[in-house]
Formats: structure tokens, sequence, C-alpha cells
């Protein structure tokens, strides 16, 4: 991959070069003399169910981690290790072995290492002292398994970057969420309701186990976001303020240094926002080193705005004269009206064409609830309805999500998807209840309202889908075999193609395969297939018409 390609280049010559503040962010560490570091002992009441003082941690039937957590930073930080311990280790496991597939080889792993201290160095003087402090008590429980990449505490804040750096490799295919909100006169009770797929992708393992964490903070608003073990950061929240957030990458370059991740940003504004306002006001201080858009949803304003920042730019987008509001992967404030990173992502990617989806199923409906909210983000299709393919980045529904999320800021509810991607049963969970009289009583069953859960997808238990989980592992074998130079049968191809028959990509590496192995007259029928296809972005339809023109030649 090219931008790997640069990142090692980097770091060779980062190795060769003074990498002044590197050992100073090593080895920096927060001021913890001011909190109180005592947390209660954890208890194990049953294999899936922990409880300490107040806090608790358990799974529900959905196969969702409900977790609550209450005190200072430090506190909050030292109870989520306790508790999660094991998950947390899980899935830090999980995303650095992912690393490693990714990288194989011991030299360009000891060469990321280099670089990611080297381009970490300057992370630490960005993130708020009470985060450090919190991420310092998570890392108390961390693995020692990875020391080689870093110290616990360290590592740890490497994690809370690993999202915006998968914004900016987009060739990762890490990302490309979608969400919406609609209010007044375009919702059934008129209430402010907003849906969104949250599209990170760092492998099926790491998305099994998610966590819905309810955090009680000694100072600030109570709050929910749905996370994973080991990250304190928020990509999907809601406060007891009925402030909402979620984030959608926008196009960035590859950054030269890390300063404040994203999910730190949002953490800090559902922590001490309640207007749209003061969102604003906590994002404009804060230096990020990716673009993205930062979707804000407020009970007390009764509508929702877009915050667009970037490492050189930054714009507020909101509506008028409308009672909905709609985000992919572009900005659209006035700020980012000339900004050519921004128009050639809108031109080239699958952006927009998620965002006229999105227009077009909300205008399907006259008033939107719940129900049809969910419904959209688990709509497969195209434009007009039309057939893409499973899978297909164009889809809002990509069928690789961590988790899709509706809220009702003001009624202080949301509902979260179990697994498999937005497939599963959406779960209702109320604020308000949650976070009263919590003293004195932990949870040892769930915390949702069972009664407003929305049932799974039928689509779940379809012959169509058991073929598309049989297509993505055919598809991995045969993209192994493009890369390493094996051999894939004539019969492996066939059925790639069979069980997903409108996806470009199925013809596509079927095109690579067999033009790699100059088997010139089936490549050429695989690609030409391929073309009438609804093809992901510009780029990969280029890239089909080159190998086309190299075997008409």
């Amino acid at each position: 991959m090219k931008y790997l390609e640069r990142f090692f280049g980097l770091a060779v010559l980062m190795i060769f070069l003074n990498s002044c503040g590197v050992s100073k962010s090593i080895h920096n560490r927060p001021d913890l003399s001011n909190y109180d570091a005592s947390i209660p002992q954890k208890i194990k009441v049953n294999d899936s169910t922990f409880v300490a003082g107040n806090n608790f941690f358990l799974k529900n039937k959905q196969g969702q981690w409900e977790l609550y957590v209450e005190g200072n930073p430090l506190q909050i930080g030292k109870v989520t290790g306790s508790l999660t311990q094991d998950l947390m280790q899980k899935q830090e496991a999980i995303f650095f072995n992912k690393v490693e597939d990714l990288v194989p080889s011991k030299t360009q792993q000891y060469l990321l290492r280099k670089f990611l201290a080297w381009y970490n160095r300057k992370m630490y003087l960005h993130i708020p002292e009470e985060y450090k402090a919190e991420i310092n008590g998570l890392s108390q429980f961390s693995s020692s398994n990875f020391s080689e990449i870093a110290e616990p505490y360290v590592r740890l804040l490497y994690l809370h970057g690993a999202h915006d750096i998968g914004h900016a490799l987009q060739d990762l295919m890490l990302v490309g969420c979608s969400s919406f909100a609609a209010w007044g006169e375009k919702t059934v009770d008129g209430e402010l309701l907003i849906g969104r797929n949250f599209d990170f992708y760092a492998g099926d393992e790491f998305a099994k186990e998610k966590i819905l964490a309810f955090v009680n903070p000694s100072e600030g608003h109570k709050f929910m976001s749905v996370t994973w073990g080991g990250m304190m950061g928020v990509v999907s929240g809601l406060n007891d303020q009925g402030l909402t957030v979620t984030i959608n990458a926008g196009k960035s370059e590859i950054p030269l240094g890390a300063k404040t991740p994203i999910s730190i940003v949002t953490r800090e504004i559902l922590q001490y926002a309640s207007t749209i306002e003061e969102a604003i006001a906590i994002a404009k201080k804060r230096e990020v080193f990716v673009s993205e858009a930062i979707f804000v949803g407020s009970a007390k304003d009764k509508k929702a705005a877009i915050i667009e920042v970037a490492p050189d730019n930054f714009g507020v987008y909101e509506v008028k004269n409308t009672d909905e509001l709609i985000c992919s992967n572009h900005f659209q404030s006035e700020a980012y009206k000339n900004d050519g990173r921004n128009l050639k992502w809108i031109a080239e990617s699958h952006s927009m064409y998620r965002f006229e989806r999105m227009e077009e199923l909300i205008s399907e409906e006259n008033k939107l609830d719940v129900p049809e909210a969910i419904s959209i983000l688990r709509n497969k299709k195209g434009l007009d309805d039309k057939e893409i393919g499973f899978g297909n980045e164009k889809a809002l529904n990509q069928l690789l999500a961590h988790h899709g999320i509706v809220f009702k800021p003001e009624s202080r509810k949301v509902w979260i998807s179990s697994n498999p991607y937005q497939l599963g049963e959406f779960v209702e969970y109320d604020l308000d209840e949650i976070f009263k009289n919590r003293e004195g009583n932990p949870a040892t069953e769930t915390i949702s309202n069972s009664k407003g859960n929305i049932s799974e997808d039928p689509f779940v238990n379809s012959k169509e889908y058991k073929n598309y989980e049989e297509y993505r592992i055919l598809e991995r074998e045969v993209e192994a075999a493009i890369e390493n130079g094996g051999i894939i049968s004539e019969e492996k191809l066939s059925a790639m193609q069979q069980k997903n028959p409108e996806y470009w990509k199925a013809y596509y590496l079927t095109g690579k395969y067999y033009f790699e192995k100059n088997y010139d007259a089936a490549a050429k029928r695989a690609f030409e297939i391929a073309l009438t296809k609804e093809i992901t972005t510009v780029p990969d339809k280029e890239r089909i018409e080159k190998y086309l023109q190299k075997l008409n030649k």
C-alpha cells in the first residue's frame, strides 16, 4: 500500500535524524497527586457479570457488554480497567494482530514502531490532563504482551489516535460513515431523531464485543457511549442534557504528526456541552490532525448541526428552512466551499452517492420514527433501489459496521444495534432511568428497556446473507492468492461471483487473478462485466479501465 510505504520511508528517515521530543513524550505521565486513587474491589458474580461498589459490567442477552462507572478521572480509568480487563486485553491483541497482518515483515514492524514514536511525539501536549489521568488508570490493567510497541500508558495513547490514522489511510478501507437527523414536521412526534452507522472496520473479531458505557464523572455531564475495551474516547454518544455526538471522516492528507484525537474532542464535547454553541466552542479550542465532521444533536436547540474540523480549517454547517440534516464523508459548510481536497472527494468517492441515498430514503417517509430510522440504516440497496451487491460502500449498510445507533435526545433514549453489523436487534436504553438511584445499587442484569427493542432484520436469516458471508471468505482467499501468487480454482472464482452476483468487486478480483496468470481472454471478460456493475469510486473504475487498455493492446 502506497501510504504504508511512505510511512516506512519516513520511519527510516526518523531513525537517522534527531527525533527531538520523542523521549520526552514516551516518558511523560499525568500528575495524579490531586486524585483519590482508591477504587472498590471487583467482585465476580458470574462469568459475564462483575460489580465494584456502585460500578458494574455485564453482558446482555444480545451479546452487548453494559458498563456503568463513576468517580474522578483516575477512578473511572481504574474501575473501567479493573472491570473490563479481560476484554480490554483481548481487544488490544486483536488490534495489534491486525496491524501485524497488514505489516508482516519484522523489519517493517520495527520501522513502524519507530515511526509511531516519532509521529505521536506531540500527542500528549494536546490531550486534557483529566483524560490522560483516565488513560493512566486504564493502562494499569493493560496487557504486558506488547511492550515492544510501547509501555501500556503510551500504547493506549497511540490507540486513541488509531481511528484518526484509519481515516487518513483511506486505502485501508477502515471507514465510510453515514448520519442523518430529522425533527419538527419530519418526525412522528416532532422530537429530534438521529441515526448513524459507524463503519470503522478493524476486523470481524474487533467488532464482536461492543461496550455500552454509561459514565457518571465527578465533573461535567453524565453520558453514554458505544465503545470497546481500552477506548475512553467517544465515537457515538448521548449525555443527560440531551446532546449527542457522532463522527464522520472527511478527506485528509497524511498528517505529519498527531495532535488531539477526534474521539477525545468528542468526549470533551459530550462531557461538558449541553448546546450546539457550547460544542462548537470546545471543538474550536482543540487542534486536530485529520479532517472530521462532528455531527451534534441538541435537545435544547431541538435540531442538529455539523462541526467540520481539519488541521487547517474550521466550519459549521446548519440547515435553514428544513427539518433534516444529512452527513456522509464530505464537508458542506461555507468554509470548505472551495477546498480542493473536499471537492475531489465529492467527485470521486462514494460519499455523495450515500448522501443522495439518505435524501431519497428520508423523502420516501412522510414522518420518521425509530423503526423507520433503523430501516434506513439497514438499507443495502443503491439509488432508486438498485441492487448494487452486498458489501458495496455506496450502500448505507455496507455489512461491516461496528455499530448502528439511533438517538431521541429530548427523551434521553438511545437504540444500539447488536451483532451482526446493524442487522441484530436494536436495544433501547433510557439515560434518565439508568442514572437514577445508582447509589448502592449495582446492576446484575441488563439495564436496557427490552420493551422498546426493535427486532432484528429478517435479512440475517436469509439465504442471501449466508451467501454473503461465504462470499467474504472467498474474497479473502482470492485476494491472498493474487498477493502471494497462489492458485485459485475456476470453481472458486465462479462461486465468488455467484455468491454476490451484483457486486463489482467479485468480477474485478476474478479479472485481476486471470490477468496475473496471463489468461487474457478470461481477464478481459471479467473486467468487462465489472464495468457493468455499480463501482464504488472513480479510481476503482479507472483501475479496471487501465487493465482493459493493457489487454486490448
